[in-house]
């Protein structure tokens, strides 16, 4: 099993929810984050003084898969999110050891 976190641009949100929808994806956990990249933020003029805005808008979606479905998975975040300019965002993939579900304590791919 595979944990994978996308950090997206809030508008771009939807689009990617719908993907992961699409394939099949059923649980994803949604924060709304703060953070820039290469970017670094910009700066913006509020009442006539200048301010530095160096944390931007994202949103980090979170959801955990078998392994033969990481690479649809990651296609489907890339083509939804992706609009070509810096700050489209990041995916990263990590290895999970095991997944419990509570309710009835079922283990491994099945509590997914």
């Amino acid at each position: 099993m595979k944990k994978i976190e996308a950090i997206v641009q809030p508008a771009r949100f939807d689009a990617v929810k719908d993907a992961l929808h699409e394939i099949g994806v059923e649980g994803l956990t949604v924060t709304e984050a703060r953070g820039h990249g290469r970017q670094k933020g910009h700066t913006e003029t509020y009442r006539g003084r200048e301010y530095s805005i160096d944390l931007l808008p994202k949103v980090k979606i979170e959801t955990v898969v078998s392994d033969a479905m990481v690479e649809q998975v990651i296609s489907a975040i890339v083509n939804a999110a992706k609009s070509g300019k810096i700050g489209d965002g990041k995916i990263f993939v990590t290895e999970v050891a095991e997944a419990i579900r509570i309710r009835n304590e079922e283990r491994g791919e099945g509590a997914l």
